[in-house]
């Protein structure tokens, strides 16, 4: 007798909707892949850049004394060792000498007395753990045996340090004021997994706030509610957000206080964005491994000093998977199941289905027509081929907030459906009034 089958968890139905979608797949495929990387497609890199404005929006234009930068990818190679990462940026790794499978330390309850390795289920059979340092390493230069070792940043960061005083100086900034940063970071992660979650290239959203020494600890507070805040109004479920604070024996080397925002995935709470108090560890760093002066002038206090730095840290891939698990949804409709991302329509792929209800009669022209119309004003997406309900299920899986049919009341009265994802309420309205219509239901990214 065949054993049933294992229903599928909430994750392996929404990386199926990923690929089948369009939004996520595996890169390098026809090869076999490459393990934990992957290539956003048509409408995965729409939500992502969506995302990614929203944040710079939040960061940058709701605030007079925030400015953007777009750093480096390789620095140079002695930033690395004035930062501490050569020396501190390791994780601890163990092997299973039986299945040979290798996991962070971390990870597992290594302190008990019977430890069982999660893939193969033998006990007590790890190595001793050894630590693994997670920069990718390249050569600067033609030649491997003529350049410089040097690597792929690790974390977004650092650009900002190092580029500091000449930001401060060409946006004439004074105390407090922050830079903003998007960009790619890479880690050689020991056991990347979980999709989206951990992988070896991703992309940091990073502010680093400077503020004067004493000042840190009320400036960490505010950041905490706005960067919690941010998060709420995306929509997503307050209930599975929380704060972890980071215990004193716990802390980086550059922390002098540190906090994660946690979601709870389907595998879990896990971290989806950092604030840290990093005091003058950064500067002070890089003033010593380079031999220049970091420090800020006070012309009116006439003192010089080392800024202090409040830092928060978000992965935008996380932020992705979060907003696309917390927006996965079921449910029937009719005897048939629907599933449907419920995504905030500043985040949604597209903002409008234009979907007429068949192709003849003229129907499919007036769409065509519509979408001339909208193009250029929003996100928008045609749909004519098959019938009008698998058309709608397909936007549903994709979060499209709105569908608009033309059907032949359109041809009598030049009026068309609105369609919610949601609630899958309709309400008829003029066809010369959809853009407006749109303009005033969607906070348009």
């Amino acid at each position: 007798m065949a054993k049933p089958k294992k229903a599928p968890d909430i994750m392996s139905k929404i990386v199926a909707l990923c690929k089948r979608r369009g939004i996520v797949f595996p890169s390098s495929e026809i090869y076999g892949g490459v393990g934990s990387s992957y290539d956003y497609g048509p409408y995965g890199v729409e939500i992502k850049n969506n995302i990614s404005k929203l944040w710079w929006n939040e960061m940058t234009l709701s605030h007079d004394n925030i400015v953007g930068l777009d750093s480096a990818v390789i620095l140079h190679p002695k930033v690395w060792e004035s930062s501490g990462h050569l020396k501190n940026f390791n994780d601890p790794m163990v092997d299973c000498k039986t299945c040979k499978s290798r996991f962070k330390a971390d990870d597992l309850k290594l302190d008990v007395e019977v430890t069982v390795c999660p893939r193969c289920g033998n006990k007590d059979t790890f190595t001793d753990v050894r630590h693994f340092n997670m920069m990718f390493k390249t050569n600067i230069g033609a030649l491997e045996a003529e350049g410089s070792e040097g690597y792929f940043r690790p974390e977004t960061a650092q650009g900002i340090y190092l580029d500091w005083k000449l930001v401060q100086e060409t946006a004439r900034l004074k105390l407090p004021f922050g830079i903003a940063q998007i960009g790619k970071a890479f880690r050689n992660e020991i056991t990347p997994g979980n999709f989206i979650f951990r992988t070896r290239e991703f992309e940091q959203m990073e502010m680093q706030f400077f503020v004067r020494p004493g000042e840190s600890s009320e400036w960490m507070e505010y950041w905490r509610e706005r960067r919690m805040g941010w998060i709420h109004s995306m929509g997503v479920n307050p209930d599975k957000l929380r704060w972890h604070q980071h215990p004193k024996d716990k802390l980086a080397h550059y922390a002098r206080e540190a906090w994660d925002i946690e979601y709870e995935f389907p595998f879990g709470w896990q971290e989806l964005e950092g604030l840290h108090d990093r005091g003058d560890f950064d500067l002070k760093s890089h003033q010593e491994g380079s031999g220049k002066d970091m420090s800020w002038f006070d012309p009116q206090a006439k003192e010089r000093f080392l800024p202090h730095i409040v830092e928060t840290s978000a992965g935008l891939n996380r932020a992705m998977l979060m907003v696309l698990c917390d927006a996965y949804r079921e449910d029937e409709q009719a005897g048939d199941k629907r599933v449907y991302l419920s995504l905030d329509p500043r985040i949604a792929p597209i903002k409008a289905a234009i979907l007429p209800l068949v192709k003849k009669d003229g129907l499919a022209e007036i769409a065509k027509s519509l979408v001339d119309d909208l193009r250029g004003k929003f996100s928008i997406f045609l749909d004519i081929q098959g019938s009008i309900g698998r058309r709608y299920r397909r936007m549903d899986e994709l979060g499209t907030p709105f569908a608009i049919t033309p059907d032949y009341q359109t041809l009598a009265d030049n009026t068309v459906t609105v369609r919610m994802r949601d609630s899958l309420e309709q309400e008829r309205i003029s066809i010369d009034a959809v853009a407006g219509y749109l303009d005033d239901k969607l906070k348009v990214v």
